[in-house]
């Protein structure tokens, strides 16, 4: 769930998110782990038999290491026609937007 989306009785959703990075980080859940885990152990409430699936997930092609092309680079200043002459200026741009807020302003 996003940290924005936490139910409000966690508090705010900055403060749960700095305090889970600072217990992250100094190994606080990593001993609570421990604890819960011995306790459980000592309930018998744990089976330690391990079950192996051989399941294959396959990964999407840009996070399976798949070659890929970089982005192309930008036309140099000065370099044939220009890509922008469709384009409006800027202050045409600027004059448009002024006016579509003045339209609705009415």
């Amino acid at each position: 769930m996003p940290w924005r989306d936490l139910p409000p009785e966690f508090g705010e959703w900055i403060t749960v998110y700095k305090r889970f990075r600072r217990w992250s980080a100094d190994g606080t859940w990593e001993r609570l782990l421990q604890v819960v885990r011995a306790q459980a152990d000592a309930a018998g409430d744990i089976d330690w038999r391990v079950s192996v699936d051989s399941t294959i997930q396959r990964a999407h092609q840009h996070a399976a290491g798949a070659p890929h092309r970089p982005p192309p680079a930008p036309p140099e200043r000065g370099d044939g026609a220009g890509t922008n002459q469709d384009n409006p200026s800027w202050r045409e741009l600027v004059a448009l937007l002024e006016e579509v807020a003045r339209q609705a302003k009415h």
